[in-house]
């Protein structure tokens, strides 16, 4: 079974953001990198800086598609020539086991239940992969992209592998058309997006207080995290994290999916 979106899409340019500092240190390990210049009055490195900490990490600095970006909508460029997004659930619901990584709350679905895109910009068919959501500390500085500088109390990002082209995600994430992201951004309501309450309900996210624990959920219905809309932004950039391989199809849906504040407050 597959489930069509008639999708109108518009076309975003990407913008380069670079840096002139210089190394800070050659010791750091690969779990050190951050989003904040600060974390408990130690500095830590932005993006822009990973490169300069890991020298395998050097496109987060030099690359000219990084992720995430400023949507600035008045650079956008309507496309008419680009095909439907297609997302095929094969007509079964999904499972998969919630984890915490320490920076952001995934949820990565069971080899038994396959969910794939294609369509719109791809030319390629997707695997899920992994889901992210992404929150801060405020409620407007949640989100990895921003719209016209202007941030969201979280993210959602649903990370897809080139399942026609490569094994699996860890070939495809540093290869050619390797990965395609769906990104939704989220926003506070007093009623929750039916698939995010499955995975933010108290029931679920306490049992995930700590980084490496684990929960395994089952029943949930992909569809019912999309928005309803035939509208989202496309442009090729990079994976957000180190090495920030530049190998990313992004596309942004135009509609926000909501949480409660709740649902924020136990995430974070």
């Amino acid at each position: 079974m597959h489930v069509v979106w008639d999708i109108t899409v518009i076309l975003q340019t990407y913008i380069i953001c670079t840096s002139s500092a210089q190394p800070i240190s050659s010791k750091l390990d690969e779990g050190w990198w951050a989003y904040k210049d600060v974390v408990q009055e130690s500095f830590v490195p932005v993006p822009s800086f990973w490169g300069l900490v890991n020298s395998a990490w050097n496109l987060c600095t030099i690359g000219k598609r990084q992720s995430p970006i400023n949507i600035e909508t008045s650079h956008m460029i309507f496309d008419p020539y680009l095909t439907p997004l297609r997302l095929n659930t094969a007509g079964r619901k999904m499972g998969g086991t919630m984890y915490n990584t320490g920076k952001h709350v995934s949820l990565r679905p069971d080899k038994a239940h396959l969910v794939n895109i294609s369509g719109g910009p791809l030319g390629y068919s997707y695997r899920l992969e992994e889901i992210r959501l992404h929150f801060g500390s405020e409620d407007a500085q949640g989100s990895e992209h921003v719209l016209n500088g202007q941030g969201f109390p979280g993210e959602v990002q649903l990370i897809h592998y080139n399942q026609d082209l490569y094994a699996n995600y860890s070939e495809a994430v540093k290869s050619p058309h390797g990965i395609a992201v769906v990104s939704i951004f989220i926003k506070l309501s007093e009623n929750s997006n039916t698939f995010l309450n499955r995975m933010l309900n108290r029931d679920t996210i306490t049992r995930i207080n700590y980084k490496h624990d684990a929960f395994l959920l089952m029943g949930l219905n992909i569809a019912d995290l999309y928005p309803d809309t035939t509208r989202y932004i496309t442009y090729e950039g990079s994976i957000t994290i180190p090495p920030c391989y530049e190998t990313s199809t992004w596309i942004l849906i135009n509609k926000p999916v909501y949480v409660t504040q709740m649902q924020v407050c136990v995430s974070v």
